[in-house]
């Protein structure tokens, strides 16, 4: 069913309709994922609706009256013909809709009044107030039958309590299940234009569900969840009729519930929770709420041996089976989607369902995918208006949140809705909801990611995200001026970003949104570029020289054998997410990646960047050609192929606003008005190939890397001043200490050769935390000695004789306590040991290291198995040197050594042992 044509046959011909006359609608709620608005008051109340389930179609009216009187024949006609399922079909009238029949016959329309439902029937109308052949109709709409139904549930509502209109008035026993509701909401009357485009479904209608009951219900005596080690992914609640259950101080969910349908969910974000004796009071009330205390019998579906033994002593039938007939609750995984059908019809028709899994483990290993369109989980989940995102949580506790105000709690929906509210009216936001806003900017992003093409909740959504940033713009970011991550503002650069994503809509109106847009860059030719698609090392990013401008499209050109090989086409560079810094100089993220599935490539970013192509590790496809049409040119600098008098006269002035500049193992990312201050790049990318064989050397690699280091200078980092990684980031205040070279010959360099030695440290030799920050160190000693003759002492004033000998004594003063046994004071034995060997012993060790395969991961057998391969690589028992700096040496190592080496007797810690 496509949304947009099926609204467009069902209004066609009609401009308003009159809900007049002596009668009161209610309000209608939407929520499944085929739900159609047709008829939206002004005050965003929905009057008429449609949607599909299985193979038929249902048109459900907020009053009986809208389907008998003539002002709405028109609509009738068009939905009676939407609902046949073949043009000949007949239509069948139930007796408590005779008006409809007399006004179908007399206006030249063939239906059975009084009809009974039956298999000769193509389509059924019939009224809300009997539920007797409730379960006839769902399974004649399932079947492929069209049901025109037409109701009011505010009278019910008034005489059985609004709590229970949702799951009780006996319309919803039937048109639920295709996620339409009446409510006890009074509507609106008035004649109201029928747009020619479909209307928005309003984010927030109140359904009147005690959910604050059901929120007691299920953590009834339960104090606090036990997930021991494991870590929970985070929640999206953002369904209008799902809630959170438990959260933490900081508004993660890791449990949530739903209803959908006659059923109910209850889901969390991680499936250990599913099955622990500890959880067993929660797993109990959670089996009653999903059967709303009915009972009935619950399928296990998975390995839930503990649950299944906490079921049983409780006297819960239960079994160990997949989906099947008869089960009142299923309790299944997130990590398959193979069931997912028979779960959405399962829960529409009333079951209960149980499931749970996290998805960071998933993202991690999807690293292009988006968690809440492609993790299995959410394949099931979003239709309930759950999601599991590929965020993990953090905490030290899980409270399970026993008297917590179900009304206070943060939703998406309610955030966003107050949100719209505070933009539209300029209404101040009041606690809780102006402590929502952190999250709301990354969940919005969140949301973005489930399919909306086709679902009109979603895309109404979207639709009121576009409406916020239209009114706003698109904030100016910068570091003079800086916002806040909890402001408007934050979230408004968020929802373009995850917007300009998502709706290529919304790319068209981005130019009106900010004057940033309008910048023109001038459009270089077709440019044909050579990219080396073999890749020994890691997942590597190959320069183009080129620019994506922001909010512009370019088009890139593929040889067929780039298909299916994992390529990747990457807009920026800039790539730590900045989404948790308490103010923001630049957009937290600026990096946007595309599969290559194709041969043919467009591509776009809202904020623009250097164009990338990304070889996946271990890739063979060999040379490429890549053609790129619509980028604009930046300055590129390659030593050794670029020459210096094209880079002076021509290149340094192309227009992108970054540069870079390669050498054959690194590459730095800077800002083009500071690479045009470089005459000859030539000489500073000779010194660093220097300075990176020597990296090479001392880590023991090849002097030519599987792939180059890149230098990425930011105006703004996630820590820092600089911090390793690939890329290694850099705050672009640090450029001088990248390419001054004059000062790298005077004083040395430190910073940038420091966070290279991060990326050649080996977990088997690096003792958290006391060594992260000293180890990395012995790169900088290296290369400002071997290649700029500078040194310790001159390339860093900590490490000055005089500096250096008052550390080791305050630290043996203190004991030799591992707990001071950090950044230069960890450094210190480590250089002992180089001045007294050299740097050989490193060397091998290094190489020996990067071979095994059986490295222990406890600090204590670390050190231990260092201690040894030190005192074999220089043939003496470091033992008693180890021990003086309060290294945990096992008696059984310190004997082995002691029997296998002589001492060292220039030992330099030996003086501190006699005392």
């Amino acid at each position: 069913m496509d949304p947009a044509n099926s609204y467009a046959f069902l209004v066609r011909g009609i401009h308003s309709l009159a809900v007049t006359g002596d009668f009161k609608p209610c309000e209608l709620l939407l929520t499944g994922d085929r739900t159609l608005p047709i008829l939206v008051a002004p005050d965003k109340q929905v009057l008429i609706a449609a949607s599909q389930y299985g193979k038929g179609r249902m048109v459900v009216a907020a009053h009986e009256n809208i389907l008998q009187l003539p002002q709405f024949l028109p609509l009738v006609k068009n939905a009676l013909e939407w609902l046949r399922p073949s043009p000949g079909a007949q239509v069948g009238v139930h007796q408590s809709m005779d008006a409809l029949s007399e006004m179908l016959l007399g206006n030249g329309v063939k239906v059975h009044p009084g009809a009974a439902l039956g298999d000769s029937l193509g389509v059924y109308c019939i009224d809300a107030y009997n539920d007797s052949q409730a379960d006839e109709l769902v399974r004649f709409v399932k079947r492929g039958g069209g049901l025109l139904i037409g109701g009011q549930a505010w009278h019910w509502s008034s005489m059985h309590g609004q709590e229970k209109v949702l799951q009780e008035f006996p319309g919803n026993r039937v048109t639920s299940v295709a996620g339409i509701y009446f409510t006890g909401n009074v509507g609106e009357n008035g004649v109201f234009p029928v747009p020619q485009n479909m209307p928005r479904i309003p984010l927030i209608t109140q359904h009147g569900l005690d959910l604050q009951n059901d929120l007691n219900t299920l953590l009834n005596g339960v104090p606090e969840f036990q997930l021991q080690d494991t870590v929970p992914s985070n929640l999206l609640i953002h369904g209008v009729l799902a809630f959170p259950i438990s959260m933490t101080d900081s508004y993660e969910t890791f449990l949530g519930a739903a209803y959908y349908g006659r059923g109910r969910v209850v889901v969390t974000g991680q499936d250990f929770l599913l099955d622990t004796l500890s959880n067993e009071t929660f797993l109990l009330n959670a089996i009653h709420w999903l059967t709303a205390k009915k009972g009935g019998k619950v399928g296990l579906g998975g390995d839930f041996q503990t649950l299944y033994s906490i079921l049983n002593r409780a006297r819960i039938p239960c079994e160990l089976t997949t989906l099947k007939e008869g089960l009142s609750v299923y309790c299944c995984t997130a990590y398959s989607a193979e069931e997912k059908e028979k779960i959405h019809e399962f829960v529409s028709e009333g079951g209960g369902l149980l499931i749970g899994g996290q998805a960071w483990y998933w993202s991690s290993e999807n690293p292009s995918s988006q968690a809440m369109a492609e993790y299995p989980g959410n394949k099931i989940l979003n239709k309930f208006g759950i999601g599991i995102t590929g965020e993990s949580i953090s905490s030290e506790s899980y409270p399970a949140g026993q008297g917590q105000d179900v009304a206070s709690s943060y939703h998406f929906r309610k955030a966003l809705s107050q949100f719209r509210e505070h933009i539209l009216n300029k209404k101040a936001l009041q606690p809780p909801y102006s402590a929502w806003l952190k999250m709301l900017a990354p969940d919005a992003s969140t949301f973005l990611e489930i399919p909306a093409a086709n679902s009109r909740p979603f895309s109404s959504v979207h639709e009121d995200m576009v409406e916020i940033v239209q009114i706003r713009g698109i904030p100016d970011v910068s570091a003079s001026k800086s916002i806040s991550s909890s402001s408007d503002e934050a979230v408004l650069l968020d929802f373009a970003w995850g917007l300009y994503k998502a709706i290529p809509e919304f790319q068209n109106l981005v130019p009106s949104l900010n004057r940033y847009f309008t910048k023109p860059y001038p459009i270089a030719t077709p440019q044909t570029i050579r990219i080396n698609g073999t890749n020994d090392g890691e997942e590597s990013w190959r320069s183009t020289g080129m620019y994506v401008p922001p909010a512009k499209t370019v088009t890139l050109l593929f040889p067929s054998k780039a298909s299916g090989a994992e390529f990747q086409v990457q807009i920026g560079c800039h790539s730590d997410n900045l989404s948790d810094a308490e103010k923001l100089e630049r957009p937290p993220v600026v990096v946007r990646q595309f599969p290559v599935t194709s041969q043919r490539m467009e591509v776009s970013s809202l904020w623009g960047g250097l164009l990338y192509i990304i070889v996946p590790k271990k890739s063979s496809v060999g040379a490429i050609s890549v053609t790129v049409e619509g980028a604009a040119m930046a300055p590129y600098f390659k030593h050794g192929e670029t020459r210096v008098s094209d880079w002076q006269n021509t290149i340094r002035h192309y227009p992108a606003p970054w540069a870079e500049l390669e050498t054959m193992d690194i590459i730095f990312t800077v800002p083009s008005d500071e690479a045009r201050k470089m005459d000859d790049p030539e000489t500073l990318l000779s010194i660093w190939a220097r300075m990176m064989k020597a990296v090479a050397e001392l880590a023991s690699i090849p002097t030519v890397f599987p792939r180059p280091e890149r230098i990425v200078t930011d105006i703004q980092i996630l820590v820092g001043w600089m911090h390793a990684g690939y890329p290694v980031m850099a705050n672009v205040e640090a450029i001088p200490e990248i390419v001054d070279v004059q000062a790298f010959h005077t004083k040395g360099i430190w910073g940038p050769i420091h966070e290279l030695g991060h990326n050649q440290q080996n977990e088997g030799w690096d003792f958290p935390p006391h060594t992260t920050e000293a180890t990395c160190n012995l790169w900088s000693v290296y290369v400002n000695e071997t290649v700029l003759n500078i040194p310790r002492g001159k390339a860093h004033s900590d490490l000055q004789p005089d500096l250096r000998k008052k550390r080791i004594e305050k630290y043996i003063q203190e004991g030799a306590q591992l707990k001071n046994f950090e950044e230069f004071t960890a450094l210190e034995p480590y250089l002992q040991l180089q001045e007294a060997f050299g740097w050989e012993p490193y060397k091998r060790l290094f190489a020996e290291y990067r071979k095994m395969t059986s490295v222990p991961t406890d600090n204590k057998s670390k050190m231990n198995l260092w201690a040894e391969k030190f005192s074999q690589a220089v043939s003496k028992n470091l033992a008693p040197f180890f021990q003086a700096w309060g290294w945990p040496i096992e008696d059984n190592v310190s004997q082995k050594l002691a029997r296998t080496y002589p001492p060292w007797e220039e030992d330099p810690m030996k003086k501190y042992r006699s005392h």
